[in-house]
């Protein structure tokens, strides 16, 4: 415990001395993320600050190992790292889908050369990933993915389509499933590979939301010819070939835990009471509306006892126990949590918070969010998907 202490008090100076002003103001939105990549802007010279001096010291990716560009930290320790930047309103230096879903991919089935090519440039927001899964005609049966794979030899040729990839235009690679032996069962015969996307052949197209914004592309591959390593001894392909399939379920459970973790947070680092006070305002220093008072309190306790249980779950996969068909349980919950906390911030904001355009509310930003959160449902693997998952896998229910 002493240990952990002197952690603390250290952890606590580092911050205080390192994290610019400007990173302190606990800014959430996709507006002040910092995504990373080789297109990547920075919002503002404290932001590039901050990014390069956490990944100096490993924190970025607390947890991984010092050998990937990690901090090497143990799950205390990157608790107090966590609650320490959250007691100060300090921004997440990086966020990317190369450290909620790769990352952890490469880390249990890659090999040592992998780790050590990839990791460490996605620990510092050097490249950018995006995510090729869906297809126009695999979704939810994912499995029936048809994009073609072949062996040439010295190298993999790719053609098909990926439909709902986010960020593909502002990626600078991708990790995607194929299928590179078509006459296997559909779970079968599948592989994980990866693709840069500035390679010949690769393009994309966006695809607007009803929310009138949206990150997701399709994506297209038109003879893509991958190396079979893209540096010496650095394997194109994750895993055993054919056995795509098994990297892909492991990447999912973190794909889910990611999307769920969304719906355990606070609108702009701000609880929906304060939000709700600035919109509508106070009658003796609280909220008139003793429904919206009670809607909110509810949604408030819901948040905290969901942000604990993803906590619990993540010491027991850190533990060894894995996370497994929990993911589905905390991505459904998550998203349905989501959905109806900004319910209650449209609520809270009236008529004024359908406007959708307008300096005064930021380009209609809550409303534009409110249709977005639809797509939560769908993302990830479908609420009725998931739901299929929890009687089956968790309550062990009898099927049809």
């Amino acid at each position: 415990m002493s240990d952990l202490e002197t952690f603390r008090k250290e952890t606590r100076a580092w911050l205080e001395e390192n994290c610019p002003k400007e990173m302190r103001d606990g800014a959430g939105g996709e507006e002040n993320i910092c995504w990373g990549g080789t297109e990547w802007t920075f919002q503002s010279e404290a932001q590039k600050i901050w990014l390069n001096r956490m990944a100096e010291k490993g924190w970025t990716v607390p947890h991984w190992p010092k050998e990937y560009g990690g901090g090497g930290l143990s799950k205390e320790e990157v608790k107090i790292l966590k609650g320490e930047m959250r007691d100060m309103k300090a921004r997440s230096p990086l966020e990317s889908f190369g450290i909620w879903m790769l990352g952890p991919a490469l880390l249990k089935y890659g090999t040592h050369e992998q780790k050590l090519h990839f990791l460490p440039p996605i620990t510092r927001g050097e490249i950018r990933w995006c995510q090729g899964y869906s297809e126009p005609n695999a979704g939810s049966d994912l499995a029936s993915l048809q994009c073609k794979c072949e062996d040439k030899g010295d190298h993999w040729l790719v053609n098909g389509q990926k439909i709902w990839t986010s960020y593909a235009d502002e990626s600078d690679w991708i990790f995607v499933l194929v299928r590179t032996d078509p006459q296997a069962t559909k779970h079968n015969g599948i592989s994980f590979i990866l693709v840069d996307m500035r390679a010949e052949g690769v393009s994309t197209k966006p695809i607007k939301l009803i929310s009138g914004k949206s990150p997701f592309c399709e994506t297209f591959f038109d003879d893509v010819v991958v190396p079979k390593e893209h540096a010496p001894g650095v394997n194109a392909v994750v895993g055993d070939l054919n056995r795509g399939w098994d990297v892909a379920k492991y990447l999912l459970t973190h794909e889910r835990e990611m999307i769920s973790a969304g719906g355990g947070g606070l609108l702009g680092g701000r609880g929906l009471g304060e939000v709700a006070a600035n919109e509508i305002g106070l009658e003796d220093g609280k909220l008139s509306d003793p429904m919206l008072r009670a809607k909110i309190a509810q949604a408030e306790i819901d948040g905290w006892s969901f942000l604990l249980t993803l906590e619990r779950m993540k010491d027991e996969a850190k533990a060894g126990q894995g996370v497994g068909a929990n993911s589905s349980m905390l991505k459904y919950y998550g998203t349905e949590f989501n959905k109806r906390r900004f319910e209650l911030m449209m609520d809270s904001g009236g008529s004024e918070a359908l406007e959708w355009e307008g300096e005064r509310t930021k380009e209609g930003k809550l409303a534009r969010g409110w249709l977005r959160t639809k797509a939560n449902s769908i993302e990830g693997g479908t609420s009725e998907v998931q739901l299929n998952i929890i009687a089956k896998r968790i309550l062990d229910l009898p099927g049809v």
